[in-house]
């Protein structure tokens, strides 16, 4: 009872301060591609990605000196919305061009924004809510592919609560220091696979029933959690197994996002394994965080009455609940 009681009350600490808004994995970025296709001429795709079921109400701007050819046109995508149309740019879209996302402030979301050239070079930058433009620089190379995709992964990691809150359960699930490390191996391990295949192209997963796997996991883990009646599941006895087969479908969970942004045509390996850095970077940040106090809690020995141990397990478990409810709508096509 005191190991239940102190888990719990960890979760029930984390299931408030993240739980409640139900955003959960909603965080990927949207996506401004403009691909120069004649001198001065682009064609460009704008993406956002759906948010809480609806796509936020954003919207790219280009410099003055751009005209649109065509009207934009929508295109059928699954989870976001798709705006293609094609711009003559006087200036050429080259250095001190600045290219504003309108309504991004009011969002939680980032936009990627990436410009190439007939010459072959090309640029991207990222525009946040605090901060909804980019200005564009002098090409020397692609200027996201060091820092950029590195702080893309983090970025993604710790907002992805669904990924977090899954990492919380294998902390609270595994009481010594050696069995979590084997399991949080395995599923870095197993995310990194399926995040290499994924974004290189040779497996593909659609994005709707990895999303609701994902929050299935967390609520396999929390049924798991819950367990007061001496039973021991498969995910007590080889936590590591349980944390490797859902880290695979965790890492198409990633892919996705990385889809949004794009890896850049001249150095695909290097993007992708900041990428991958920049998630195992978040996520063991997260792991320093949480993992002290559950050292914590072992040493207090608290107790607590039945009802104050599971509330939070069933809180977190219900919250799961609904996000796969939330994206079964989804996957079956009534969204």
């Amino acid at each position: 009872m005191p190991f239940l009681h102190w888990r719990s009350l960890v979760m029930a600490f984390l299931a408030c301060l993240w739980c409640g808004p139900a955003t959960a994995h909603e965080n990927l970025p949207a996506s401004l591609m403009l691909q120069e296709v004649e001198a001065r001429e682009f064609e460009v795709r704008w993406r956002v990605p759906q948010t809480q079921g609806a796509v936020p109400d954003v919207m790219a701007q280009l410099p003055d000196d751009c005209q649109n050819r065509a009207s934009p046109t929508l295109q059928a995508t699954t989870g976001a919305r798709l705006t293609v149309w094609s711009a003559h740019c006087a200036k050429g879209l080259r250095d001190g061009a600045e290219i504003t996302i309108a309504g991004l402030a009011a969002t939680r979301i980032d936009a990627v924004v990436r410009v190439a050239y007939l010459d072959g070079t090309s640029q991207s930058l990222v525009a946040r809510p605090s901060n909804p433009f980019v200005k564009l620089v002098p090409v020397r190379g692609d200027p996201l592919a060091a820092p950029g995709y590195l702080l893309l992964g983090i970025e993604h990691i710790l907002g992805g609560i669904d990924h977090l809150l899954f990492v919380l359960c294998l902390i609270l699930l595994v009481p010594d220091l050696w069995g979590l490390l084997k399991t949080i191996t395995a599923f870095t391990l197993a995310h990194s696979l399926t995040l290499a295949l994924a974004a290189l192209g040779f497996v593909q997963m659609p994005q709707a029933p990895v999303e609701a796997t994902i929050a299935l996991s967390i609520l396999f883990l929390a049924r798991e959690l819950a367990r007061q009646n001496g039973t021991r599941g498969v995910a007590l006895r080889r936590p590591w197994i349980v944390a490797f087969a859902f880290g695979l479908l965790h890492g198409f969970g990633f892919a996705s996002a990385l889809a949004e942004v794009g890896l850049p045509t001249d150095d695909v390996p290097l993007a992708l394994l900041l990428f991958n850095a920049g998630v195992e970077a978040g996520q063991l940040a997260f792991i320093a965080a949480v993992y002290p106090l559950v050292l914590l809690g072992r040493r207090w020995q608290l107790q607590g009455s039945r009802w104050v141990t599971a509330l939070p397990v069933y809180a977190v478990g219900s919250v799961a609940g609904f996000w796969w409810l939330q994206r079964m709508v989804a996957v079956v096509g009534f969204a």
